[in-house]
């Protein structure tokens, strides 16, 4: 993997900048020590790894504020880094730069329950405010399955959805407000617990960012009250294809269930191996339907996804009787991803988007890929936004097969984009998709965004290498067309 030399001169000026850094966080805040730099040589995508030159572990937004501030005057480049979840890349450190990490921000600050909204630190995890507003009903919608670990920061990043982001929408969708600290220093606040603000929509700009254009400190996001009802239903199908067609026709019918999720028979086998959620074995694709809302509109939803489950050629259908009954059915899906780790010695998570109708075709096309590939592919995905899942099964100790993983993962972010869908769903970009940006994106679409970053981070220090496959200096997009000789409308200041 293609990352930015490392500057030799910043290398050689390590001892001052840990000096420097000590001087803002004391103690054991900074870490120097080999050893103890392992920790964070990569994050949730494990096949790149890079030792960080220093890692620095504030714990107040003034020092977040005085390290970028450092960094900035002394040319080093700064990774943030939360809990360290990302299957991009995203937390890749550079050998010249320091990782900054977010893992002390972990406090919970405010519980506002009239105003539905909690104010957290970012290093909180996201199943952690679903816990502690619990108590009163309430709930944080965006789930991912890592969500016992992944941190409110690092979901801003990537701006993460989760199995009910269906019905109540992705990261974005829930976030109020932000505290963030550009490289520069500043510190600035955007939103509230207002619904919305007039201007720019500067929080959509920073979710999803991937730690280019600042660094999060403070969150406030909005929490829901739980459903009077939720209930799930089990539907097998004899082909995948199958199941992709019911997923379609059950959208198209207008019913949006909380969380439409589907496995494919390795997944399937795994995931019950695993956790013993009750899941049929002799089916090559199951779908879980959510419904939630008032008990009558629950049944009556039920029944015409049954309905419609039957008319594309179902063979199994089960629905929940109890909480219990319906925890049982996420558990196996939420687990999904660590229980095909019983299959197989490694396995390469993708995550692509594509059109719901475009699901058979897709599957089918995946299917023939593992065949060229010679290697085997689980399923396992938010099939209701058609957010892909693919983990591709390969074994890291037998020369080759990662780089086959690799070459099949491209072909099927490609693929994506053919049938008119994303590179990425929740994932993000990272330094995983960053080589296959120009297959989706046009050259001046990407120089558009990189403009972009420029207008928070104008010297490039923030996470670089990430995300853009082609690296400019601001300088560079920002160039001026000169005719002979001369600059257009000459009387106007520049800077």
């Amino acid at each position: 993997m293609r990352m930015p030399e490392p500057d030799a001169g910043v290398i050689a000026r390590r001892r001052e900048i840990v000096s420097a850094l000590r001087a803002i966080v004391p103690g054991e805040g900074v870490i120097v020590d080999e050893s103890e730099l392992r920790a964070y040589e990569c994050d949730g995508l494990t096949a790149y790894r890079q030792l960080p030159m220093v890692v620095v572990l504030p714990s107040t937004t003034e020092q977040v504020s005085q390290v970028l501030r450092t960094c900035k005057e002394m040319g080093v480049k700064v990774v943030p880094r939360g809990a360290g979840t990302s299957l991009s890349g995203g937390a890749l450190p550079l050998a010249d730069g320091v990782l900054l990490g977010m893992g002390k921000f972990n406090r919970i600050l405010d519980l506002d329950f009239a105003n539905r909204c909690a104010v957290v630190q970012p290093g909180v995890t996201n199943l952690g405010i679903s816990n502690v507003v619990a108590h009163e009903g309430f709930y944080y919608a965006p789930d991912p399955s890592s969500q016992i670990a992944c941190t409110i920061g690092g979901n801003i990043a990537e701006n993460s959805g989760g199995v009910h982001c269906l019905k109540y929408g992705l990261t974005t969708n829930n976030v109020l407000g932000l505290e963030m600290v550009l490289m520069d220093g500043t510190i600035l606040r955007l939103g509230g617990r207002h619904l919305d603000a007039g201007g720019y929509d500067l929080m959509g700009i920073i979710t999803g960012s991937e730690g280019l254009l600042g660094v999060v400190t403070e969150v406030t996001v909005r929490i829901l009250k739980k459903p009077a009802t939720a209930r799930a239903v089990l539907i097998g199908f004899p082909t995948s294809e199958q199941g992709g067609d019911c997923v379609a026709a059950i959208i198209a019918a207008g019913i949006i269930p909380g969380g439409m999720e589907m496995m494919d028979r390795p997944a399937i086998h795994a995931a019950e191996d695993f956790v013993h959620a009750g899941y049929p074995l002799d089916v090559e694709a199951l779908l879980i339907v959510e419904l939630d809302g008032p008990p009558a509109e629950v049944d009556h939803l039920i029944g015409e996804v049954e309905r419609i489950a039957h008319s594309k050629g179902c063979c199994y259908s089960r629905v929940s009787n109890s909480e219990e009954e319906r925890l049982a059915f996420w558990a196996g899906r939420k687990a999904a991803f660590p229980a095909v780790g019983r299959i197989s010695p490694d396995y390469y998570c993708m995550d692509g988007t594509i059109p719901r109708k475009a699901l058979p075709l897709v599957l089918q096309r995946m299917n023939e890929m593992s065949e060229k590939h010679g290697l085997r592919v689980a399923n396992v995905f938010h099939a209701g936004d058609g957010n892909l899942h693919p983990l591709i099964l390969y074994d890291a100790n037998k020369p080759g097969e990662l780089e086959k993983a690799e070459e099949f993962g491209n072909d099927i972010l490609r693929l994506c984009v053919e049938v008119g869908g994303v590179l990425t769903g929740e994932h993000g970009v990272g330094v995983e998709k960053r080589d296959l940006m120009n297959d989706q994106f046009a050259p001046v679409d990407l120089e558009q965004q990189q403009r972009l970053k420029c207008a928070f981070d104008p010297e490039g220090l923030l996470n670089p290498g990430k995300v853009f496959p082609t690296l400019h200096r601001c300088a560079e997009l920002g160039r001026l067309h000169v005719h002979k000789g001369e600059l257009r409308f000459p009387d106007i200041p520049r800077f």
